[in-house]
């Protein structure tokens, strides 16, 4: 993987193997972005953390927001001011950006500005697998697919001039297959951001009361039509990419490259038509595509957001082709992702060839391949401080009370043996979902979050439960880190998004400042003082707030390894090992190995030193062997 200052100082003309993520940053710099922003989410993340890495030494000013919603706003505010923006987030992350995002599209921008969003077909790191093209039909913005790490950082310098040629941001969509795929990138030339902007002031444009947002909705429909005779003339996004007879197929996205690996293992010969900029529908050049075949077949993935359009186009003109897809005889699924195999049998299905490769058997031989392999379901890491806060909610209420969880690693708490975790929908939602639940139970709910998605999108909702009394305890696990995608900073910590220092904002206080009159902060390593916080904290009337605050444990094991800290060692005492199980059966840590005779021992290699098993074990058989405090 090249370093990221290897994409800052990387020449025109030189080319580097990239990830999808990294060519995008490749393309911020080389776009002369001044303003950067996001809220993390995979799989986004590694275009602002490599944009992070460079951002001082590039002139980005780059910041993690508070969320999505914010991190839009930040960028809009720069790109009305004549200096070029870009904002990153997942596919989800747009939901909660959706409302400036919706009037954005009336105000337009003055300097360009490119709104990311990365989809996750088959939620490979999400709790849904929306489809983010749909966004661009209801704002009326332009949306560009990128196919390959090349295309990636092409398309958004393209949709960077799209956006200053049509005065609106440009949506740049990706998929994990595109955002997390490595592939060879050409660099070009870097334009410098300007060291500063200028806002000129134009009430009528820019602030939308009704009587001027009537208005600038009649401009954004003529940005549309704009728009459309950009998707049906320019050649460089849309085009035919291989002539053929009798049939058509129209892609676009990660789907085209499916599409082609499909075509060269059945070796027919078909037409290829690739969107790269699929909204505004280019239905002219849709249409006389079409008008060249007995078939249509769209190709893509989640939605059938092409088949609906080629559909359209067709009518429109009178071309009575048939267009297969995901609808009628469903040839392709409709959730999930693709994959060539999936189109090879489409195509199959639909030209009555047979497939050259057998693919049951190569999934039987797969299957064999992965029974063979011992099965690692996803789990909290070794010492992670978040197994020591449920271990104490477990031990405190047991399933007594219902839990809601949130959106992070702390959700893994659901699986045994501490299986915390009863309602998950978004972020922020277990505090909302606790009020929710408590009002309708009329007893005490457990909501638990972390402390990125505390300042996220949970603190309307924690005053919610302040102002209209719901008891609820509201638990923020607090590991001084965006730790489920990799590690970035949040108002928590204190550190900006270009590594400079900023004011560190306490979860304690915040809560204390919403209202909250019980707020207890516990370490979540002493399991006796946490104990009693949390005992006290399920016992008082009204709404409570209980940090369990303690670093990820991967950022103390890494920071003690920069500094040469030897970590405590912990070892079994097998004589005083009763074999009752109670270290596995009740907390679960993953360093634990259980021999024939039923004891454990500690794997040293997996042991973080954390030290919370002392505590569990009611036989006072496991002690510290060596090491630092």
């Amino acid at each position: 993987m090249p370093r990221p200052e290897v994409i800052l100082r990387g020449k025109p003309g030189e080319k580097y193997l990239l990830l999808g993520n990294e060519a995008v940053a490749r393309g911020i710099i080389e776009a002369g972005v001044g303003v950067m922003t996001t809220y993390p989410g995979t799989p986004s993340s590694e275009i602002a953390d490599t944009v992070s890495a460079v951002a001082m030494e590039a002139g980005i000013y780059m910041e993690y927001s508070t969320n999505e919603k914010v991190a839009l706003e930040v960028a809009a505010g720069a790109a009305v001011s004549e200096v070029r923006s870009a904002v990153c987030m997942k596919h989800v992350g747009l939901n909660v950006a959706s409302d400036p995002f919706m009037t954005l599209a009336y105000v337009g921008v003055r300097a360009g500005m490119v709104i990311i969003t990365a989809d996750d077909p088959n939620c490979w790191s999400s709790q849904n697998e929306q489809d983010n093209r749909y966004y661009a039909m209801l704002s009326g913005l332009p949306c560009l697919e990128p196919s390959t790490p090349q295309e990636a950082k092409d398309m958004f310098l393209k949709a960077m001039e799209l956006s200053e040629r049509l005065e609106v941001p440009c949506i740049l969509r990706l998929v994990t297959r595109v955002s997390h795929t490595r592939g060879p990138v050409l660099f070009g030339p870097r334009e410098e951001p300007p060291a500063k902007g200028r806002f000129k002031r134009d009430v009528a444009r820019f602030v939308m009361v009704p009587a001027y947002a009537r208005v600038r909705h009649k401009v954004l429909l003529e940005k549309m039509r704009a728009a459309r005779e950009i998707a049906e003339s320019d050649r460089s996004l849309n085009y035919v990419a291989r002539g053929g007879a009798r049939l058509g197929i129209i892609t676009s996205g990660v789907s085209f490259n499916y599409v082609m690996e499909a075509l060269d293992i059945l070796g027919l010969d078909v037409g290829v038509l690739k969107l790269g900029m699929v909204y505004p529908f280019p239905r002219k050049l849709v249409a006389e595509f079409a008008s060249q075949y007995d078939d249509i077949l769209a190709v893509e993935e989640l939605e059938p957001y092409l088949e609906l359009n080629v559909k359209a186009a067709l009518q429109e003109a009178g071309l009575k082709v048939p267009v297969h897809g995901k609808m009628g005889a469903e040839l392709l699924p409709r959730y999930g992702e693709l994959s060539t195999r999936l189109v090879v049998e489409a195509l199959c299905r639909l030209t009555g060839r047979k497939a050259p490769l057998d693919f049951s058997s190569i999934d039987e031989k797969a299957k064999k391949g992965l029974e063979m392999a011992p099965p690692r379901p996803p789990i909290l890491c070794p010492g992670c401080p978040h197994r020591a806060s449920m271990y104490v909610i477990r031990r405190v209420v047991g399933h007594k009370l219902v839990c809601t969880t949130d959106i992070g690693c702390y959700a893994l708490g659901i699986h045994p043996p501490l299986e915390i975790g009863d309602f998950l929908i978004c972020m922020g939602a277990s505090v909302g979902g606790a009020c929710g639940i408590s009002r309708a139970l009329g007893e005490r709910v457990i909501a638990i979050l972390g402390d990125s998605t505390f300042f996220h999108a949970s603190i309307p909702a924690l005053i919610d439960a302040v102002y209209n009394k719901h008891p609820i305890t509201v638990v923020v696990l607090d590991n001084l880190t965006t730790a489920m995608t990799g590690g970035q900073p949040h108002p928590g910590t204190g550190v900006m998004g270009t590594g400079e220092p900023g004011v560190r904002v306490l979860i304690e206080e915040v809560a204390r400042g919403c209202g909250v009159q019980h707020v207890y902060v516990v370490d979540p390593y002493n399991v006796k003082e946490a104990v009693k916080a949390f005992k006290e904290a399920v016992s008082v009337e009204g709404p409570s707030v209980v940090v369990f605050r303690q670093a990820c444990r991967l950022m103390a094991v890494r920071e003690a390894r920069r500094k040469g800290i030897e970590l405590p060692k912990y070892q079994v005492d097998q004589e005083a090992c009763t074999g009752c199980g109670v270290c596995v059966k009740a907390f679960g840590c993953p360093a634990f190995l259980v021999g024939p005779d039923g004891k454990v021992s500690i794997d040293k290699e997996l042991c973080t030193g954390c030290g919370v098993c002392v505590q569990v074990c009611p036989y006072n058989a496991i002690r510290q062997v060596g090491g630092g405090e």
